[in-house]
């Protein structure tokens, strides 16, 4: 089986500025302080993604989840080590990634299948299905700057899974939209899953992520700590020890069910 990413060493860090002002700053490097720090938000992870493999990507808020997904698709580099990926990747990272606030809907969906490598022709083919996955009516024709946070998931996921891809990619898809359009994310997740391609799929649901994962890989503060099977990953994070009796856990038990 074909290798689709492989990342080794990788690691990527900021800069944290103590001071917000120039002078400030100056002050402080007269006085010989530290004026910077570096925070590793990716510190030394290695794993081996095959083709066809979805694999879970979880971890507490700020553990790198999203940082080591924006690595996987090229959105940014790492600072140490190598992370190769084999084929097209699409996907949504971040809602409204990519978009332009001045275009409207329709404008913005030329643009992103572009910017995935699309042709326009290939963009027309599957123009009416976006516009039917994302379901906003007469905002496709409205500027993207106009949008709630919900529709903007919509279309920017609506245009993902239309990509003829080798690897797709999902941060927190459940986090923004209502039920419905969750479980349709979901289904045409499955769908994606089913015909061969690479998944790296971020959520805390664990419902969701025993139904659409093969394998769980976790994070801590940027380093690797479990890479492995689905049920241990989520014990090991104790996932399972929240309340059954949260309305949140409820609907993840639901959607994944549902799956």
């Amino acid at each position: 089986m074909a290798e689709a990413i492989v990342a080794e060493h990788v690691t990527k860090d900021f800069v944290l500025r103590r001071h917000k002002t120039f002078k400030k700053m100056t002050v402080a490097k007269m006085r010989g302080e530290q004026t910077v720090d570096r925070f590793n938000a990716v510190d030394d992870v290695s794993f081996t993604i095959q083709q066809g493999e979805s694999v879970g990507l979880m971890g507490l808020n700020g553990s790198g989840k999203s940082t080591l997904l924006k690595l996987v698709s090229g959105v940014m580099k790492p600072n140490k080590g190598t992370l190769l990926t084999r084929g097209r990747i699409a996907g949504l990272i971040a809602t409204g990634a990519g978009f332009q606030n001045q275009l409207s809907g329709m404008e913005n969906i030329y643009l992103n299948a572009a910017i995935y490598g699309l042709s326009e022709k290939e963009t027309k083919a599957v123009l009416d299905e976006i516009i039917d996955f994302a379901d906003i009516g007469q905002f496709i024709d409205q500027p993207v700057g106009t949008y709630s946070s919900g529709m903007s998931s919509r279309l920017g996921f609506a245009i993902a899974v239309h990509v003829d891809c080798d690897i797709f990619l999902a941060d927190e898809i459940l986090a923004v939209g209502d039920k419905p359009f969750k479980r349709k994310c979901l289904a045409k997740m499955q769908e994606i899953r089913e015909s061969g391609r690479t998944i790296v799929y971020v959520s805390h649901a664990a419902g969701s992520v025993q139904k659409m994962c093969d394998r769980v890989i976790c994070l801590e503060k940027g380093r690797l700590v479990f890479d492995g099977d689905v049920d241990e990953g989520i014990r090991f994070l104790h996932y399972e020890d929240e309340d059954d009796g949260d309305e949140l856990a409820a609907d993840d038990a639901e959607l994944g069910a549902d799956v």
